[in-house]
């Protein structure tokens, strides 16, 4: 099964407030790496703690958070920041 990503409202927010040229680096991973892809943890981590239920990718200095919803095969992504802030 292949995995579909979507954008929650905040994660779209989030993405339009960083430059362009940061959009087209992280959107472009997104693209090779998420997008159809048959195991989407490869390229990601597990959180601890309070934030245990989703999945870390990095994209250079910036995070993309992610629910992996397996029953309806979609990458939820919750928040996209600079590493500094994301986990706030």
């Amino acid at each position: 099964m292949k995995y579909r990503m979507e954008f929650s409202q905040q994660g779209k927010k989030e993405l339009k407030k960083l430059d362009a040229f940061t959009q087209k680096i992280i959107m472009k991973w997104i693209c090779k790496n998420l997008i159809d892809t048959e195991n989407p943890r490869i390229h990601g981590k597990e959180l601890k703690g309070n934030l245990k239920c989703f999945w870390r990718y990095r994209v250079g200095n910036y995070r993309l958070l992610a629910d992996i919803q397996d029953e309806t095969v979609t990458i939820l992504s919750i928040k996209i920041g600079h590493r500094k802030d994301i986990y706030e």
